[in-house]
């Protein structure tokens, strides 16, 4: 039986207590009665690995293909600066981020794809809903502790993270937003603001729902180097990871090196077997088989073995996405205009969103004021 991806979605109760107040506050606007439009974003920086493709963009494609709404999608630049980047070394991993979502599926024509910074009302909303949160909820969020911890001048961009990040969802009214469990928080934030918002401005945004892989491992890809922690972009070792451009003979090597345990059996056991386990999801999403088919034909073999199927496995995954990706990168000239054309389809949504909201907050009153043509007199 095939390891078919699916997704469940999980909707704030008709009571949402707000996390901030402690108390129960009525909710008005019912995700149900807005259009659908899904939105997510990655950062450009560094290169996409099998926990980001399984995990998200697999799931992005799966939702602009069955053309169930609107998906938007962003190259989140801006909250790539959080820490310091090279300028020159940032714009190649803008153009190479998209050229990545396009070999893996992404299709400009189905969705909108853009460049986040072009876009200047993200940070407009950033502001205002800024205004509508508190430092001490912002405290409490998992990856600015975890974050912190190691830096002597924290940067002020670290701490407000989550708020642009709400800030992205609402400015397109989103519905429904694929997060992953350590980003489940930074969207209850985004529903507090919704509520705030609504009950001091009036309904303007959706409360949006978050999408969650219902599948167990779709979407869980651990560390080869550390299996109890997820995938990451970030670590330190790039042996423990499998990144999207890896070459045959580097996805061999990584895969032979990662770590597993004395007992040769293959067999499924996330908690007492977490590294052979991750295999096992990894070489399931690559084939689309179910766990326990692979554990049955894995049958005879040892973890070294097997570890060379599982390569085999995803080598044969990324192939087709890895040629695709060298002829785009040669194509700096297409990648430009596909964010320039999503950008400007993406400021249309965002311009409208801004007008409605600095009109309901006081900065504007378009619909009152009557235009005034100054004529300037000379000076004499």
């Amino acid at each position: 039986m095939a390891n078919v991806t699916r997704l469940k979605y999980l909707k704030p109760p008709a009571v949402f207590r707000s996390p901030v107040l402690q108390r129960p506050c009525s909710i008005k606007s019912n995700v149900r009665s807005w259009p659908k439009r899904v939105l997510s974003g990655i950062q450009p920086t560094g290169t996409l690995h099998l926990g980001n493709y399984f995990g998200a963009v697999e799931k992005w494609k799966h939702l602009q293909d069955k053309a169930d709404g609107d998906v938007i999608l962003s190259i989140v630049d801006l909250h790539s600066i959080t820490f310091p980047q090279d300028p020159k070394t940032l714009r190649t991993s803008i153009l190479r981020m998209t050229a990545t979502l396009i070999a893996c599926g992404i299709d400009p024509g189905k969705c909108i794809l853009f460049q986040q910074s072009k876009v200047p009302q993200h940070v407009l909303l950033g502001w205002v809903l800024g205004s509508l949160t508190t430092m001490a909820r912002l405290y409490h969020f998992p990856q600015y502790k975890e974050k912190s911890e190691s830096l002597k001048d924290i940067p002020l961009g670290l701490f407000v993270y989550p708020v642009l990040q709400a800030a992205d969802i609402l400015l397109y009214k989103s519905t429904h937003v694929p997060v992953g469990e350590d980003q489940v928080q930074h969207l209850h934030l985004a529903q507090h603001l919704v509520h705030a918002f609504n009950n001091k401005y009036g309904v303007t945004f959706p409360i949006p729902e978050y999408l969650v892989e219902a599948q167990s491992g779709a979407g869980r890809i651990k560390s080869l180097k550390e299996p109890g922690r997820k995938m990451s972009k970030s670590h330190p070792d790039q042996k423990s990871r499998i990144e999207i451009t890896d070459s045959p003979d580097e996805i061999r090597s990584k895969i032979k090196k990662a770590l597993t345990d004395f007992t040769s059996e293959v067999e499924y056991d996330p908690e007492n077997r977490p590294g052979v386990s991750n295999l096992i999801d990894i070489h399931a999403l690559a084939t689309n088989k179910n766990r326990t088919d692979i554990v049955r034909e894995a049958a005879g073999l040892d973890t070294g073995q097997y570890k060379l199927v599982v390569a085999e496995a995803v080598i044969a995954k990324l192939a087709p996405i890895r040629a695709e990706l060298m002829k785009l990168l040669d194509s700096k000239e297409y990648l430009d205009n596909v964010l320039a054309e999503g950008s400007a389809k993406a400021e249309t949504i965002a311009a409208k969103t801004w007008e409605e909201v600095s009109r309901k907050i006081g900065f504007d009153d378009r619909h009152r004021t009557k235009k005034v043509r100054l004529v300037s007199e000379p000076i004499v």
